[in-house]
């Protein structure tokens, strides 16, 4: 096998672009359709933005707006502007960047730790408002002596740099058999770029692309009218305006698909072919399987792209309290409160009861000898009462005379009582209140005990 890196390079900016190509199986789920990812985030700065980030301020330095000392400015969902903050770390510039503050807190991380200024902005603001982040990039711009706003939404540099880079790789190694491009347009310069070049070598490669729901890009695609976008959650694709570097001429078709989707199947990229891969190439990968398995065909070479690093993701699509909180993540099947009964680690094996006449001293006894904190009193299968170890231990050394007195005389309200099929979910809110316990019922008869015990060791594993 010849060496890839045969020899030593001058900078890291050389290993820029030359990105592998990998075949999916597992997510394909059975397609004859063979499906490829180009992996971008195995560039230098872990993200396809790596190529658009040189090329920009190459293309600045060239027609002598950016110079020695200057300042690169750019509204970024955080991909380009560390694009930028390396280049501009290695060329001597300074790098300010603006972000809509959906943004994950390990994008922002990245971007200080390679120097660069952040500016967070609102999300929900319309793209005229002095705060979206594109207009708040502008004006800093304005206000800083000797800076240049990259601009990747109307930067020619940035198609450009994909027609010379993504699109020639993409063409030799698939050895000019590709068949189909599906990508997604954040500033158009991908999909353009790439859609030119492999246009220009074969007129019939058929150019997907994708949107998430909530981006205007492929409802104006599709009807030729504009509409009002809403939020969505994943990260550096879509848009709530049309980029000036975006040429839908290149396009044959737009796809939308949702937030859950995108972010199940990148977990499902993760786990299933190795490939650690944010939303954007969970959309995208899913667009990719939807034409592979429409066309059933092992000729066709279908090509998209995991466009970063899914470490950038750990707070968002890697978190699972994130995913159920937003939805995009089903619960496992819900387990009733019997079941949460018959898996508790305890030696106990029965529930242990005292009734209202029982004596307090034996009570305390039952508790001391089974190494329980809770006991229900009951009657006729009935819970009546309840005594729990801290409140009585207080009110015998309050006044030892009630170790004789029946129980009655010193327990509490009964503990409530959950029928056996009742979703396990409903016991937290029960015990988060005034209930050290509840109790579980099968039939008639009184089965188990839930405490506030159970419920913090099952929640910390």
């Amino acid at each position: 096998m010849a060496e890839r890196h045969p020899r030593p390079y001058d900078s890291v900016l050389e290993l820029i672009g030359g990105t592998p190509m990998v075949r999916l199986h597992s997510v394909t789920d059975g397609s004859k359709t063979p499906v490829y990812a180009k992996c971008e985030f195995m560039g230098p700065g872990g993200s396809i933005k790596d190529r658009i980030g040189l090329a920009m301020i190459e293309a600045a330095e060239a027609e002598g707006s950016l110079k020695p000392g200057g300042t690169v400015v750019e509204a970024t969902g955080g991909n380009t502007g560390l694009a930028l903050a390396m280049a501009a770390s290695l060329k001597g510039y300074k790098c300010i960047c603006t972000m809509p503050d959906k943004m994950s807190s390990e994008k922002v991380k990245l971007l200080r730790a390679f120097g660069a200024e952040v500016v967070i902005t609102p999300t929900a603001v319309p793209p005229d408002h002095p705060d979206h982040y594109l207009q708040k990039a502008r004006s800093i711009t304005a206000e800083t002596p000797g800076a240049v706003m990259a601009d990747q939404f109307y930067n020619p540099a940035n198609p450009n740099a994909h027609y010379a880079t993504t699109g020639r790789e993409i063409w030799e190694q698939s050895e000019g058999r590709v068949t189909h491009f599906v990508a997604s347009a954040g500033t158009g310069g991908t999909i353009t770029g790439v859609g030119r070049y492999l246009k220009e070598h074969n007129p019939d490669v058929r150019i997907v692309g994708v949107d998430p729901e909530g981006s205007l890009i492929a409802p104006y695609f599709n009807t030729g009218e504009m509409i009002e976008g809403h939020p969505y959650k994943v990260e550096g694709i879509g848009n709530d305006k049309i980029p000036g570097t975006l040429d839908l001429d290149v396009v044959d078709e737009f796809r939308s698909a949702g937030d859950g989707v995108a972010f199940r199947m990148a977990r499902r990229v993760s786990r299933e072919e190795g490939l650690f891969a944010g939303g954007s190439a969970g959309l995208l990968v899913h667009a990719a399987v939807e034409v592979a398995r429409e066309i059933e065909d092992p000729d066709a070479f279908v090509v998209t792209l995991v466009c970063d690093w899914g470490e950038r993701y750990l707070s968002k699509a890697y978190d699972d309290d994130w995913m159920r909180e937003n939805g995009f993540l089903e619960r496992a099947r819900p387990r009733s409160v019997l079941e949460a009964v018959r898996s508790k680690k305890s030696r106990v094996s029965t529930l242990v009861t005292v009734e209202p006449t029982t004596p307090v001293r034996m009570a305390l006894s039952a508790i001391t000898a089974h190494d329980i904190g809770q006991l229900p009193v009951v009657r006729d299968h009935e819970c009546v009462g309840s005594l729990t170890e801290s409140r009585l231990m207080a009110q015998i050394i309050e006044d030892p005379g009630l170790l004789d007195k029946p129980v009655e005389a010193v327990m509490a309200a009964p503990f409530p009582v959950l029928d056996s099929h009742v979703d396990a979910e409903e016991v937290r809110p029960l015990l988060a209140r005034d209930n050290a316990a509840c109790l579980v019922r099968d039939g008639e008869a009184l089965v188990g005990i839930l405490t506030r015990y159970d419920v913090v060791q099952a929640l910390t594993g």
